[in-house]
């Protein structure tokens, strides 16, 4: 009889370890999708700005129309990406082309002066500062997701029910990830 209860208590203590690991993979799965679309919304912002951004050097650099085009193809790759890796790719792309635009920029007086152009851009150093913030929470989201995937037991628990590593969102190059000043 003792056997039983000690059996039974072992099975109820067990089940109950399981839906605690289970619930916990739950939690982790939603923050790094939270995580996520913390990033996506900054990056939206930053798309959204960079048209304006462009019209502005667009109307003191009008020569320069192989930078302002390649600064739009490369906002247009990053709208449409569509997965973290994807995401990654497209921003490295667009980061190249921004730091090429600021860098044309920098031959026009006029343009440096610009209230607009200061303004502009001023928010896209606020917005980079956020997406870097964004991004941090969200690698450290996918950390603790993706330990708790790969740990025994709880590996034993993830793949019973499919839960998956998440993707870092990184940038290889560490002068990258610093967000780009530009002097006027």
């Amino acid at each position: 009889m003792m056997t039983i209860v000690i059996i039974i208590a072992l099975i109820v203590v067990f089940a109950l370890y399981a839906v605690s690991i289970y619930n916990r993979l739950v939690k982790l799965k939603n923050l790094v999708q939270e995580a996520w679309s913390s990033i996506d919304v900054m990056l939206k912002k930053r798309h959204d700005l960079i048209p304006n951004l462009v019209e502005t050097v667009k109307g003191y650099a009008t020569h320069e129309r192989e930078t302002l085009d390649s600064v739009i193809r490369a906002r247009t790759q990053a709208v449409g990406a569509d997965s973290v890796q994807a995401k990654e790719a497209a921003e490295k792309n667009l980061n190249q082309a921004m730091m090429n635009l600021f860098a044309v920029a920098e031959q026009y007086p006029d343009l440096k002066a610009n209230t607009n152009f200061q303004q502009l851009q001023s928010e896209l150093t606020s917005i980079e500062n956020d997406v870097e913030k964004s991004r941090r929470y969200y690698n450290g989201t996918v950390r603790e997701n993706n330990t708790l995937v790969e740990s025994f037991p709880s590996n034993i628990i993830a793949n019973m029910y499919k839960f998956e590593k998440s993707p870092f969102f990184e940038l290889e190059n560490i002068a990258e990830r610093e967000v780009p000043t530009v002097k006027f």
